[in-house]
């Protein structure tokens, strides 16, 4: 596993960490204790030293499952965990005492005296344009009980907003062969800042594993149900904005740029990892197999140059007028 550095004066983690929505269990199949561990260990396994969370993820279950897990094998693991979704802030209550009030029962849970990195949860752009929640960030920082800040946002203009803030140390964003947008404007400005960046959604809830068809059925409780269309919340979050039909048609027309030794799910993560602006992958897994298999793409030969332009002309002629939400 090939390591690189989260943003100037961060620390280096592994290309690929671990997205632990999952973990709590707030959509699709739970993951019980047993399973969990099973999938943070193959992580760690599998040299895979950089965990995200969020204090919404099963209300803490998520942090809890990590912090146990890091206590009892002493795995030398950087977490990431953000703030600012939970009922009580969103979308417009947020205060340095709520701010602090979660930082300290995530340390708690997480079982860490300092957060490694903490990141803003997609808060409204009113709120980053403010500006005040990145002071009182400073001041946590300085406090020693996070260790470096940044934010997950949704569109270009949030992470335009967010990079104007001294000593933000990453962004995390959706980034995908669906989702390209980002590549012109704040990839190359976030490198220009040495601001890292942390891809979520690598293969577009699960589109990009070229597994799904036009008839697959997701359960009641799976946001591919009932956040298909974004009926709970940004629709960015769920098949990277496409309509479902629409997206099973573009990943099966994507199959066909496939190397030869590659899959369509192998070829999506090498292509985001391919942007040297890219820190880490956060792909989330349901088994330890999952974890293993997206693990090796580091290990893969870069794509080539007329691969990733085709790729490019792709996005740009077939994809891009189907995505919908904010971007």
């Amino acid at each position: 596993m090939k390591e690189r550095q989260l943003g100037n004066n961060g620390f280096a983690i592994s290309e690929i960490g671990l997205g632990c929505w999952q973990l709590g269990g707030d959509w699709g199949d739970k993951i019980n204790k047993q399973r969990a561990r099973e999938i943070l260990d193959e992580a760690v396994r599998n040299d895979v030293n950089f965990f995200d969370t969020a204090d919404v993820y099963g209300d803490g279950r998520s942090e809890e499952l990590i912090g146990e897990f890091i206590k009892a094998s002493n795995a030398n693991i950087k977490v990431a965990t953000k703030f600012g979704r939970s009922g009580n802030v969103f979308p417009n209550s947020y205060s340095e005492q709520a701010l602090r009030r979660s930082v300290d029962a995530s340390r708690k849970r997480l079982h860490k005296d300092c957060i490694d990195l903490l990141q803003l949860h997609c808060i409204p752009i009113e709120e980053l344009k403010k500006g005040e929640i990145f002071d009182w960030l400073r001041t946590l920082k300085k406090e020693g009980k996070i260790t470096h800040f940044g934010a997950s946002v949704e569109s270009v203009e949030e992470g335009l907003i967010c990079l104007e803030q001294e000593g933000l140390q990453s962004l995390q964003v959706i980034y995908n062969i669906f989702r390209q947008k980002l590549t012109d404007e704040l990839l190359p400005q976030a490198h220009e800042k040495g601001v890292g960046i942390i891809v979520r959604l690598p293969l577009a809830s699960g589109l990009l594993s070229g597994k799904f068809t036009s008839e697959t059925q997701f359960a009641k409780s799976d946001h591919r149900n009932f956040n298909k269309d974004g009926e709970a919340f940004n629709v960015g979050e769920t098949f990277a904005g496409l309509p479902f039909k629409v997206g099973v048609k573009l990943s099966d027309e994507l199959k066909e740029f496939c190397p030869e030794n590659l899959s369509l799910a192998e070829m999506s993560l090498r292509w985001i990892l391919d942007h040297k602006e890219v820190t880490t992958i956060i792909p989330g897994a349901s088994s330890a197999k999952q974890v293993m298999q997206n693990a090796r793409t580091s290990d893969l030969s870069s794509l080539s140059n007329p691969l990733m332009k085709e790729l490019k002309e792709f996005y740009r002629t077939n994809i891009h007028s189907n995505i919908r939400g904010v971007y």
